[in-house]
């Protein structure tokens, strides 16, 4: 039994019916798992509707950005969580790779740091941040 905090890219499969094309094998044994339990982040849900916003994510016919935290929660059963004060006090004592100048990436990494919750993303440039505590499951698709 795990505790799960998904990536953006990870929640972006989900909504956009990608999930079978974009999922690794070893991902989907840890999704699949009713065992385990999954969140995300609400850093995650901003940084999905700037993606929506921007044209960058595209949504199924008649779903709308507003519809997205009920899609997350009740179509795909993962839970988010609030990024608050203590996410924010690790984010600051973050040592930040020198090629990774996302901040969203940094408030996830931080939150799945401080609730001990093992990040799953697509992204190879969280492996950085393994020595800082976190705890991670790369995509490899």
């Amino acid at each position: 039994m795990g505790r799960y905090l998904l990536d953006t890219n990870i929640v972006v499969f989900f909504i956009t019916n990608h999930f079978k094309d974009e999922i690794s094998s070893d991902v989907k044994e840890i999704l699949y798992d009713y065992n385990n339990t999954l969140y995300t982040s609400s850093i995650n849900v901003i940084e999905l509707l700037q993606l929506c916003r921007i044209g960058k994510v595209k949504l199924s016919k008649g779903v709308k950005p507003e519809d997205l935290i009920s899609i997350i929660e009740k179509d795909f059963n993962i839970k988010i969580l609030s990024f608050e004060r203590q996410h924010t006090n690790i984010l600051s004592d973050l040592t930040i790779s020198n090629d990774h100048n996302d901040p969203f990436d940094h408030a996830i990494i931080s939150h799945a740091i401080t609730d001990k919750l093992i990040l799953i993303s697509s992204d190879r440039k969280f492996d950085y941040y393994t020595k800082q505590k976190l705890k991670f499951v790369l995509n490899k698709r």
